[in-house]
């Protein structure tokens, strides 16, 4: 309801925002936010050739094209003057976000129809680990952890194994391969939920857990800061890692109140000090690399514990290949089946994900988002925060909307500022250690029919909240 009722909210305000700008003439067209793409310049205005500046009319005449670029300015757009069909064109600035057609297309194309080639394949390998009875071993190895924090659970569940994979994916930095595993908990999840139309428990509580996103391994903030020629690429990798833990964490703490868990109890106290002691060690151990050991540390672990995921499979599966066989399959046919039902998931989620999405871009190409941005950093600027802080601020900001759209900031400012500088590095921790968070609900709940997020939304938000204010605070005490 809360979900359902926001996304009519940013839709129904940003169409308001558009018609009234373009009746009060603070705008010249709507066509860019129906039809344009991101980057592409914006129409503001269109004279006759007589009425422009005399200088630009003879430029315009001269130039071959009979285009001229004038206010050239490495910080801001160029301004445009385009002469066809007896006008001139005049653009300026250029589109935050693609239109609501391209959007359409964009979504299917460049989106959904990568996201089912993962589903496919790993929920491929899922059937396997479910056909050789690895998901029962799992449980039975976690269920004194697990039950703790979901107590609603039945000892040895299979969900309690993929929501491990989930976070294993996750700490790795692999999303191709966490985005099926964590799907295939949520339908898991829903089999034992008794009010199906409504979130459960569990499944709160796993989606916030995972939406915290606790991260070992931030190859692509690595890998964009390399790109733009950072004088150490991974020297954000400690801040991701320490504000990612505390975003987990606080996560846990949020719901585990609301769902009134034991948190004295002895199990649930071990296994978080084993793993402050696992992420500490790491700590200790990244930070006394040379800068090449970090980088070739980075570059391979994901890889490798990806191949050896795969690995562990085929292998585990070969080893027990009598109970596909007392199950009158193969392990080809087996992983064949577990892809179609991958396929199967990856359909049914994209009018959740499409909705969200074309919302999302009218909400920032309306030019909404622009103000209440430029509103909260100018709040900020006037209480005292840096201004080195605030010009990170839309990073934060658009990335529990669009990954896609709070990482064009955070290189915009990598560009802008430098990617050594302190808002370039404090752009990256934000990009890393924050979910697209509207976008995971509409993808999760939408795979299982869930109607009814209960306080998903508002919890998954305040924890954001905590990764942003954490990770200015971390930004701080390293850079």
């Amino acid at each position: 309801m809360v979900l359902s009722r926001f996304w009519l909210i940013i839709f129904i305000s940003s169409i308001v925002f558009v018609v009234v700008s373009l009746f009060l003439g603070n705008s010249y067209t709507i066509d860019f936010i129906l039809n344009g793409k991101k980057d592409d310049p914006v129409l503001i205005s269109e004279k006759y050739l007589n009425q422009v500046p005399v200088f630009i009319k003879d430029s315009i005449e001269k130039a071959k094209d009979q285009t001229l670029i004038v206010n050239k300015d490495t910080l801001n757009a160029d301004t445009t003057y385009v002469y066809k069909s007896k006008t001139v064109k005049i653009y300026s600035g250029v589109q935050k976000a693609d239109g609501l057609l391209p959007t359409c297309k964009n979504t299917l194309l460049d989106l959904i129809i990568p996201l089912v080639a993962y589903l496919a394949f790993f929920c491929g390998l899922m059937q396997l680990l479910i056909d050789s009875g690895a998901p029962e071993k799992l449980a039975r190895k976690l269920s004194p952890v697990f039950s703790k924090i979901f107590p609603t659970i039945p000892k040895n569940h299979e969900s309690i194994s993929y929501m491990t994979l989930n976070f294993a994916a996750n700490f790795l930095g692999l999303d191709s391969a966490a985005t099926p595993f964590g799907l295939k908990a949520m339908q898991s999840l829903q089999e034992i939920n008794p009010e199906k139309d409504k979130a459960s428990d569990a499944q709160i509580m796993f989606l916030c857990l995972h939406a915290a996103g606790l991260t070992l391994i931030p190859t692509s903030i690595i890998g964009y800061r390399a790109a733009e020629n950072a004088s150490n690429p991974a020297d954000v990798m400690l801040p991701c890692i320490i504000t990612s833990f505390i975003g987990t964490i606080a996560a846990f703490l949020i719901v585990g109140i609301k769902q009134k868990i034991n948190f004295k109890s002895a199990s649930l106290v071990i296994a978080l000090v084993t793993l402050i002691a696992a992420i500490t060690g790491l700590l200790f151990y990244v930070n006394h690399l040379d800068l090449i050991g970090k980088n070739f540390f980075t570059s391979n672990l994901s890889g490798l514990m990806l191949v050896a995921i795969i690995a562990f499979t085929l292998l585990f599966s070969f080893f027990h290949e009598k109970k596909f066989t007392d199950k009158e399959t193969t392990i080809f046919d087996s992983f064949v089946s577990g892809a179609n039902n991958g396929l199967q998931t990856g359909i049914k989620i994209f009018p959740y994900v499409l909705g969200m999405l074309v919302a999302i871009s009218f909400f920032r190409n309306s030019g909404l988002f622009e103000i209440i941005s430029n509103g909260i950093s100018f709040i900020f600027s006037n209480i005292g925060v840096s201004k080195q802080i605030t010009d990170s601020l839309p990073v934060a900001m658009l990335r529990p909307f669009s990954s896609g759209g709070s990482r064009g900031f955070m290189i915009d400012s990598m560009k802008m500022f430098g990617p050594d500088s302190f808002t370039g590095r404090l752009s990256c921790i934000f990009q890393c250690s924050a979910e697209t968070t509207f976008y995971v609900i509409a993808v999760y709940f939408g795979s299982i029919n869930v109607k009814n997020t209960r306080y998903t939304l508002s919890t998954m938000l305040l924890v954001d909240l905590v990764c942003v204010v954490t990770a200015i605070l971390v930004a701080g005490w390293f850079f």
